[in-house]
């Protein structure tokens, strides 16, 4: 993230010197008019600009001068420096917010009445629309039929369409998509509450102005990062139908959320014919089960010990002892709860 410059002195001196010759301007200008009436709106309007000069060099000082001074003032940066171990803890997890995000970029799937059905009709709107719409959301560009259909049924025409198979790579690929969004969303509410709580614990110290007129800067200022979790969009799968003189379209857009992708495996899971061998047996990656793995762990990480009951605001994440990729499954056996740190570390360095 690109670090603002900071304004100079000379800068700030220039500021001032801008707004009284604006001010001076203003006032002779008001004299001469002024003057050619009496000599009372001479007077008046020599104060009138007084009083502007005084307002603008006094909005500017607060403005700008001083935060500038303040944040790059002694008893800020010990500020600065008191919490930045907290800080940098908060931006780690905001990075790994992001790499959960990143990570399943790619997902494909649907579910019945989480999308808006739309009549976009327009005269003109010509078929080469369908190259220029709905920009960084993957289309089907179909019949009007087809378009009413996935509306009804809309799992069986995003796999049909979409070309997600109904079988047991697929289902595991999808919870594997459901716990790395359902871990960013805990994962977003809780750095939500780490920085609040951390600004919070240095408010007081905080100059009055600044807490009024430079609340973002004064975030900034600390070391906070960008909140990644503000830039994620859940994909969005769209079945398209424009008419051949391109007067008459319509489209059914389909966001995948959390909710979405839980329905989602359930349905996958229905299609699926699993083995009749005890280890085809597997359960499915909902939240129920998450909180249920949390639960049986005493919300405690298995590898580094630390726990919620003793860390306000702890991501705990739920983790596939074997991967999916190596061919493991969701089942209760397979599944730990390990902190954010932990699970970011065995995801980098994992050999099983």
């Amino acid at each position: 993230m690109a670090r603002r410059r900071k304004a100079s002195s000379s800068e700030s001196a220039v500021g001032i010197a801008a707004l009284f010759v604006f001010g001076l301007i203003g006032i002779v200008l008001a004299a001469v008019i002024a003057v050619l009436q009496s000599p009372f709106f001479w007077i008046t309007a020599i104060l009138v600009g007084l009083v502007f000069i005084a307002f603008k060099t006094k909005e500017h000082y607060w403005n700008k001068i001083f935060p500038d001074r303040y944040f790059a003032g002694e008893e800020f940066l010990d500020l600065k420096a008191r919490i930045s171990e907290y800080v940098d803890e908060c931006n780690q997890l905001n990075d790994h917010i992001g790499e959960l995000k990143a990570s399943q970029e790619s997902i494909r799937s649907s579910s019945k009445d989480i999308g808006a059905l739309r009549d976009t009709s327009q005269y003109n709107f010509a078929r080469r629309a369908w190259d220029e719409r709905l920009s960084g959301t993957q289309v089907h560009n179909c019949s009007k039929i087809i378009v009413s259909n996935a509306q009804n049924d809309p799992f069986k025409y995003l796999c049909k369409y979409f070309s997600i198979k109904t079988n047991e790579q697929s289902l595991s690929s999808f919870e594997g998509m459901l716990n790395d969004f359902s871990a960013a969303e805990d994962g977003a509410e809780c750095l939500t509450e780490k920085r609040q709580e951390l600004i919070s614990s240095i408010i007081e110290e905080v100059h009055p102005q600044i807490k009024i007129r430079h609340w973002e800067r004064l975030s900034w200022e600390l070391g906070f990062e960008e909140f990644v979790f503000d830039q994620l969009s859940f994909p969005v799968y769209s079945f398209q139908y424009v008419s051949a003189g391109g007067n008459s379209s319509m489209t059914y857009d389909i966001e995948m959320d959390t909710d979405a992708l839980e329905e989602f495996v359930d349905y996958l899971s229905e299609k699926v014919k699993f083995r009749k061998s005890v280890a085809g047996q597997r359960a499915l990656m909902t939240k129920a089960l998450r909180n249920s793995i949390k639960e049986r762990d005493d919300l405690t990480c298995q590898k580094c010990g630390i726990s919620a009951h003793d860390t306000q605001n702890l991501l705990l994440e739920i983790d596939h002892i074997k991967p999916l990729s190596k061919g493991g499954i969701t089942s209760e056996e397979n599944l730990q709860t390990l902190c954010w740190k932990c699970n970011r570390s065995k995801g980098s360095s994992d050999p099983t």
